[in-house]
Parts: C-alpha cells; sequence; structure tokens
C-alpha cells in the first residue's frame, strides 16, 4: 500500500504511531470491502436445495461486514489517515483470495465463504494486537467489536456446513 502522508490533527498519539495505525486501518477496511463483495457474490450465486437459507445467511453476514466499513475508515480519517476504500484500492491491498469463477454449488460456495470469513477474522485479531501495542486503544476497542462480529459470522457459516 502506497505510504500517504498523515494529516495534521491535535489528536494526542504521536504521528507515528497515528500514521502506523492508519496504515493498519486501511489493510482492514481493504479486507472488509473485499469480505462484503465476496459474501454478496456468494449471496447471488449460491443454488441447491438449501439456497434459501443460504442466501439470506450470505446476506445476513454481508451485512455485519457492511455495518463496519463506515467506522473503520473513519477512524483512520480521525487519526489523519486518508481513507482508502474504492473497490480499486480495496482490491489492490486485499489479503482476501479472490473468488473462484463459476463456484455456485452451496457446498463449494459456503466453504470457500468459510474460508474468507477465517482468513479476515484472523488477520482482525491481529490487528487488535498491534493496535494495542501501539497504544491505540481505541483502535483495539473498535477492532474487537468487529472481531465479534466475524467470530460470529464465522460460527454460522461453519455451522452450516
Amino acid at each position: 500500500m502506497a505510504k500517504e502522508k498523515t494529516l495534521p490533527t491535535r489528536h494526542s498519539l504521536p504521528a507515528k504511531t497515528r500514521a502506523s495505525v492508519g496504515a493498519l486501518l486501511n489493510t482492514a477496511l481493504a479486507d472488509l470491502s473485499d469480505l462484503y463483495s465476496q459474501s454478496k457474490q456468494a449471496h447471488w450465486n449460491v443454488r441447491g436445495p438449501r439456497f434459501y437459507s443460504l442466501h439470506k445467511l450470505f446476506d445476513e453476514v454481508a451485512g455485519l461486514v457492511e455495518g463496519h466499513l463506515d467506522d473503520v475508515a473513519e477512524r483512520a480519517v480521525q487519526l489523519g489517515t486518508p481513507a482508502r476504500g474504492t473497490i480499486r484500492m480495496a482490491a489492490a491491498v486485499s489479503r482476501v483470495p479472490e473468488w473462484p469463477a463459476g463456484l455456485a454449488s452451496e457446498d463449494a460456495v459456503l466453504e470457500a465463504l468459510t474460508a474468507r470469513f477465517a482468513t479476515v477474522a484472523n488477520s482482525i485479531r491481529e490487528a487488535i494486537d498491534t493496535a494495542a501495542d501501539l497504544g491505540d486503544a481505541d483502535t483495539a476497542d473498535l477492532l474487537t467489536g468487529i472481531s465479534q462480529d466475524l467470530d460470529k459470522s464465522l460460527w454460522f457459516l461453519e455451522a452450516s456446513a
């Protein structure tokens, strides 16, 4: 990810810390944006006898992810780091594997989406520790709430397999 200039703010965290946490938040924003779009991809394309229940589940977990995007982007900006939130920006740095083309069977779609939720949930947990180590309790707290929703979604997805 390109190093962006940290914007001036009266925030008490040191500029170096704000820049590090801002980069961490932009990476989380990319992963969450990608996870949201892939959840919708699963929602739109799943096929099989359990279509309706999976279709609803995938939409529900997508909504939980979407609900965190604004908070993550705004936290980065609060720290003086411009949010990098376009689809192209997210795709350039997301750590979520690309969605396999042509995937439609319910078992394959469920497995692919579950794996992606695990990837992002695990990376958010690491980001919590990094934010805490950097002395930013507010970002660690924000990410903890996201982690709780991702873990719940992961549980729902794993329980549906």
